[in-house]
């Protein structure tokens, strides 16, 4: 707990940052949930008692599964995949955008009291961004009407979204934060892809994370909707307590 309050300390503005980030999802997905409220004729508190500990429960359980990281052959050591994202959409797609992105906050909160953070934020900022925007088309598409073919065109939105936005999001700050934050110049991430994938090409960041990051996020995103669509329906009247 010490190390994470230094780590805020010495961080301060860059954290001040993150949450500027976390309010402004939060607020966005708060209007397009108000919005499919209004459109399919619901009036519901946003977080009820039953929905904020429901909210505890999914994060608690997505904060789990990151500790179960795996690693890919077609990836540099650097990268992990894990499968957080499949409570938190489940939880999603019972109680609303608004609902994913606490999620999502709550996940990387309860990662950082226990774990605490060894790269000075970036990566959970990285963890929290890339998973929101998955969860987040998915869920205001599905939000709109709530019927199992609405449900396929959501995961597909996210499972794209997920893969163009953490693709380039990795190209345009992480891999270059993390050379920064690190020390270690760019070129040598690059080559750790070369050794791990034939298809990089020598000093290109583009078919680096062409080759090495989408295929992880379509991985991610594809295995996680699937998951989703077989188990949300049986679960869904236990999770909103109808039963």
């Amino acid at each position: 707990m010490n190390n994470l309050f230094q780590s805020v300390a010495d961080n301060l503005l860059y954290v001040l940052g993150f949450l500027l980030v976390i309010a402004a999802l939060f607020v966005v997905a708060y209007l397009l949930e108000k919005a499919a409220q209004k459109k399919n004729g619901i009036s519901e508190k946003m977080f009820s008692t039953r929905k904020t500990a429901m909210i505890g429960m999914f994060s608690a359980i997505a904060a789990i599964l990151m500790l179960f990281e795996f690693p890919l052959p077609f990836a540099p050591a650097f990268y992990e995949l894990d499968f957080s994202e499949l409570p938190i959409l489940v939880g999603t797609f019972a109680f609303g955008p608004a609902a994913g992105v606490m999620m999502e906050f709550v996940k990387i909160l309860l990662k950082l009291l226990f774990k605490g953070t060894s790269t000075a934020f970036v990566g959970d900022l990285a963890n929290f961004a890339v998973g929101c925007s998955f969860i987040l088309p998915a869920s205001v598409v599905y939000s709109f009407r709530k019927n199992k073919k609405n449900a396929v065109i959501a995961c597909v939105a996210g499972t794209l979204c997920i893969t163009v936005f953490g693709t380039a999001f990795n190209a345009v700050y992480l891999l270059p934060a993390f050379s920064r934050l690190y020390g270690i110049p760019l070129d040598s991430l690059l080559a750790m892809g070369m050794e791990a994938n034939s298809l990089v090409k020598e000093g290109s960041i583009v078919s680096f994370v062409a080759a090495c990051v989408a295929p992880m996020n379509l991985i991610k995103g594809a295995s996680v909707s699937l998951v989703t669509m077989l188990i949300y329906k049986p679960l869904s009247p236990l999770i909103k307590g109808r039963h």
